[in-house]
């Protein structure tokens, strides 16, 4: 069987340095420029999304718990004259953060007070 005279002799050396070295720049410009991902970073991205999402649905929720508590206005004026990074554990402490079967949420507790206290 003759092979043709590219996959003989320096030729193939070529070839295989030519092959070599597209594939190395087709991943720096895919993973740089392209967007591709690992599977560990994708899943980052996926959890950070879905507990981004988790705070969004839950600290309306925790706004209307705390407006509608017995003393809701003087408790409100005590949240506003604490300082802003001892608020969250406020939320978490009066319970407004907490939701039937879960342990009180840390980022819900941030998010409902910074709603709460007029921040953004």
């Amino acid at each position: 069987m003759n092979l043709p005279p590219i996959l003989k002799g320096e030729s193939r050396t070529r070839l295989l340095q030519g092959a070599g070295g597209g594939a190395v720049i087709a991943m720096i410009l895919g993973f740089g420029w392209g967007g591709w991902q690992l599977q560990g970073t994708a899943e980052k991205m996926a959890d950070q999304r879905a507990t981004e999402a988790v705070v969004a649905v839950l600290a309306p929720i925790c706004v209307d718990k705390f407006q509608h508590a017995a003393d809701a206005t003087a408790t409100l004026v005590a949240l506003k004259a604490a300082d802003s990074w001892k608020r969250e554990d406020f939320v978490e402490k009066g319970g407004w953060a907490t939701f039937p079967g879960s342990a009180p949420n840390g980022d819900v507790a941030e998010a409902c007070a910074k709603m709460l206290s007029g921040q953004k």
